[in-house]
């Protein structure tokens, strides 16, 4: 029986490796996995559909449910995760010292629908009580100019969203005070070229995020894997194929984290922060599924909708392809 091809646009995450390498292959399908940076993977899925199943922003996908015809259908497939108090920075001519001291400021998102800044406003939010419409927010390039957001949106009136000049970055800005501060998924150059004028909001922020997780039982997701939904449409039997696939790649990943007698990565301390990370969230520290991530997804589609970037508030039964409900273990 011929295997169906299908391309597949990813980072080279080791959760990922064994997909690449062909290690792990999917039933039934030829999988051609195309390593690219993220941020290039969403805009070609985003604007053109280039792929067959790609990497996507948990926050675009569900922008793209609210459509009257969604173009993706998402698999319980999460190769990026992250806590965020860490990416929370402060212009350190603004005052801010605490999160209270944000409101009224003018803060800096590359995309206001970008999933970091949606999960930072939630938190900052339910943890701090700050209302997400209580601060201006100005949007554009991180370190080029020139950055829109890819999709089109459509928000309540109460939020202020303003656009950058053409030829101004958000990281410059910050350092010279032009923002306040600035919500984003990663570090700005001057955060760490000029540390006399840029902050985090949370200097010590690793315990400040063992905490949260500890209180909430949340590790914030932030990518999805979707299809193609007329694909998915013609093959139903893929999601489930994938999502087989992507867990038992997974596996293997966790398995090698472990091995001490030579370190899979650079970290001099892995096994320690492995061991550490064991404790704090358990062995399956990255859980893929629906059901010991529903609390996590209901979260983030709360905020989604409390921030006007869904009219209603999506459910998990339209986000995820049915065939990927029934848990299993490798």
């Amino acid at each position: 029986m011929s295997r169906l091809p299908l391309s597949f646009a990813c980072w080279n995450y080791d959760r990922t490796e064994a997909l690449q390498t062909g290690r792990v292959r999917p039933d039934g399908i030829d999988l051609n996995f195309q390593a690219l940076d993220v941020e290039e993977t969403f805009f070609r899925m985003l604007r053109h559909r280039e792929f067959d199943v790609a990497e996507l922003s948990l926050s675009s996908y569900c922008v793209t449910l609210g459509r009257d015809d969604p173009p993706f259908v998402a698999i319980p497939v999460f190769p990026s995760r992250f806590f965020r108090h860490s990416c929370i920075f402060v212009s350190k001519a603004s005052g801010i010292e605490t999160p209270s001291d944000l409101v009224g400021k003018r803060v800096g998102v590359p995309e206001y629908q970008m999933t970091a800044p949606v999960w930072i406003r939630g938190i900052l939010s339910d943890e701090y009580g700050i209302d997400p419409a209580s601060v201006t927010y100005v949007t554009g390039g991180e370190e080029e100019p020139g950055r829109e957001e890819k999709l089109k949106l459509d928000l309540p009136p109460r939020f202020r969203v303003e656009a950058i000049g053409p030829t101004q970055t958000l990281a410059r800005m910050l350092a010279d005070g032009e923002i306040d501060a600035l919500h984003t998924a990663r570090a700005p150059s001057t955060f760490y070229s000029e540390p006399d004028k840029v902050a985090r909001l949370f200097p010590d922020f690793v315990p400040i995020e063992k905490a949260y997780y500890a209180h909430t039982g949340i590790f914030p997701i932030m990518h999805v894997v979707a299809i193609r939904r007329e694909i998915y449409e013609r093959h139903r039997w893929i999601a489930r194929s994938l999502y087989t696939a992507f867990v038992a790649a997974q596996r293997l990943s966790y398995d090698q984290l472990r091995v001490s007698a030579s370190l899979k990565t650079m970290l001099p301390w892995q096994i320690a922060a492995v061991e550490d990370t064991i404790a704090t969230m358990g062995a399956d520290w990255w859980p893929y599924g629906i059901e010991r991530n529903r609390h996590v997804i209901e979260t983030f589609t709360r905020y989604h909708h409390e921030q006007g970037l869904s009219p209603r508030r999506l459910t998990i039964e339209e986000m995820f392809a049915p065939e990927t409900f029934a848990e299993f273990r490798i």
